[in-house]
């Protein structure tokens, strides 16, 4: 992968990608299960791009890949939630706007913090499993190391993410392969990150 540009359009040139993206969304509707598959398909297809293979892989219950990535961001999510939601609850509790507002802004501004750190959990996550994703300051180091690199890739999983809940429009059957299609690109733009920061490649840590 030899630019981020390369996250969007490299999951098409794999001649199956249609019949792959239907059958992962459709796994991917799965409450949990097909969330944690999804996110183990999102892995291997790191494991593709960073070995350059420009297809994707296999549709499936991929649950041992993914339960890492799933469980780490699940955590970071309800951690960075957590100090403007006792804020605003409280707030609302006691009909305090003003508390209530700040709540709303805590929430803002944390979320912005974790979409900064996405691209460097989900490659820390990626190495070395869960020590990896909680590897709070190799993590703050590799973000903030290029900061520039970190922000474009942390914009573009962004848009990834918006392009994923495009399938709504279409009576949410477009999800099927909105969501399929955006979890590729973001396993592009990790690839892309990881050679921009121009770091050692260890090999991920494979499930026992």
């Amino acid at each position: 992968m030899t630019s981020v540009g390369d996250s969007f359009a490299w999951p098409f040139q794999d001649p199956g990608w249609f019949g792959k993206m239907i059958v992962q969304g459709l796994i991917t509707i799965i409450p949990i299960v097909g969330w944690i598959a999804t996110a183990g398909w999102l892995i291997l297809t790191i494991d593709n791009y960073r070995a350059g293979r420009r297809e994707l892989p296999p549709a499936g219950f991929h649950l041992e890949r993914g339960v890492a990535l799933f469980v780490v961001y699940l955590i970071y999510i309800i951690v960075f939630a957590i100090p403007g939601g006792i804020l605003t609850g409280t707030a609302s509790s006691n009909n305090n706007g003003g508390a209530a507002a700040l709540g709303e802004l805590i929430n803002f501004l944390l979320s912005l913090l974790l979409a900064f750190l996405a691209p460097s959990i989900i490659l820390h996550t990626y190495r070395a499993g869960f020590s990896g994703g909680f590897n709070l300051g190799g993590i703050w180091q590799m973000a903030t190391s290029n900061i520039g690199t970190t922000v474009i890739a942390a914009i573009l999983i962004w848009v990834a993410s918006l392009i994923g809940g495009l399938g709504v429009i279409v009576c949410c059957i477009g999800l099927l392969f909105t969501i399929p299609y955006s979890v590729a690109i973001q396993a592009g733009i990790v690839t892309w990150y990881e050679r921009a920061n121009a770091g050692p490649e260890p090999s991920p840590t494979l499930p026992a």
